[in-house]
């Protein structure tokens, strides 16, 4: 189990406070299916995803991008109970998608670029990011559960 400092906690609940995670989430996906194209194989249900204008103009990816942080949001708010917050989403990706649990890293690399770009280095500054990296290997973790 993963011990969470109070300040850890402050900074990932502050965090999320301040990012706009629909948007933030729609960028993810959009950026994971774009910059790693080899991705979009375990996408196939989200529709059109043949080009970068077909992804960021697709509902679908928006739909599941907001999907995501939502769930995300809800191991920010219970940090020590991740691995059970994030079980649906975990067997979703690995018994129905098969996304290979590799790509999961990469997905929580575009998540921490779209906040960093967002928000700048005032805000996303060297402690917050530590935490909010911390956050982003126990969720990798998580969801590589169901593949162990």
């Amino acid at each position: 189990m993963v011990e969470w400092t109070a300040d850890e906690r402050h900074a990932l609940a502050s965090l999320w406070g301040k990012i706009d995670t629909d948007e933030t989430g729609a960028q993810a996906v959009a950026r994971l299916l774009i910059v790693f194209p080899w991705t979009r194989r375990y996408f196939s249900s989200l529709g059109n995803l043949v080009d970068s204008a077909a992804i960021l103009d697709n509902p679908e990816v928006v739909m599941y991008g907001i999907t995501l942080m939502r769930v995300l949001g809800m191991a920010v708010q219970n940090p020590d109970n991740m691995k059970n917050t994030l079980t649906a989403l975990s067997v979703l990706l690995s018994g129905k998608l098969h996304v290979d649990p590799d790509n999961f890293k990469l997905l929580a690399e575009c998540i921490t670029v779209c906040i960093a770009a967002k928000l700048g280095p005032r805000v996303f500054d060297a402690y917050t990011h530590e935490a909010f990296y911390k956050f982003m290997c126990v969720v990798v973790s998580a969801f590589k559960k169901q593949y162990h």
